[in-house]
């Protein structure tokens, strides 16, 4: 009788602490996922302030210059129920004026000019990646939040369900190919 007393007070403390160092990697999943998003939101406020300094310097022909604008501004801007779309619209419209070489040697040849087109260049090519860490700490967290035991037990507490950031953040071929 008291063999079996202690196996079962071994064995509820052996699935405590495995309960219990679950959800401390669970918690430590959702810090990282509050990091990589802090991450991300810098880098596509980088490239949206960027854009717009560029865009009202006067290095851009007036068409340009307005959609960057816009779309820039639409991004700084955007709630965050739209903040996905709008940050697509800009790499759209970056896409549209940078798709060719031309108007980035254009860029470079004004004063100034080489500075913001690496300055932009290096803005669009860090949003992938900080999105990538973002989304790769998001399917991290799903998987774990999927299991069972974490379910049943209630390990995430509160935490709301982690959802990735869908956007277009293809780089313009123009600016993707230019060394940081």
């Amino acid at each position: 009788m008291t063999e079996t007393l202690i196996w079962t007070v071994v064995a509820l403390i052996l699935i405590g602490v495995y309960l219990s160092w679950t959800a401390g990697r669970l918690d430590r999943l959702h810090s990282r996922i509050d990091a990589a998003r802090a991450a991300l939101d810098a880098q596509l406020l980088r490239r949206a302030s960027v854009t717009q300094e560029l865009a009202t310097s006067g290095v851009l022909d007036p068409a340009a210059s307005i959609v960057l604008y816009e779309a820039a501004h639409a991004a700084r801007q955007a709630e965050e129920d739209h903040r996905e779309v709008a940050e697509s619209e800009l790499s759209q419209a970056l896409r549209a004026v940078f798709g060719e070489p031309e108007q980035v040697e254009l860029v470079r040849q004004a004063p100034g000019g080489p500075e913001a087109a690496e300055e932009l260049a290096a803005a669009v090519r860090r949003v992938p990646m900080a999105r990538r860490f973002h989304n790769d700490a998001v399917r991290a967290a799903r998987a774990l939040r999927r299991h069972r035991k974490v379910r049943w037990f209630r390990l995430a507490g509160h935490a709301p369900f982690p959802l990735a950031f869908e956007m277009d953040d293809e780089p313009p071929v123009a600016l993707a190919d230019r060394p940081a």
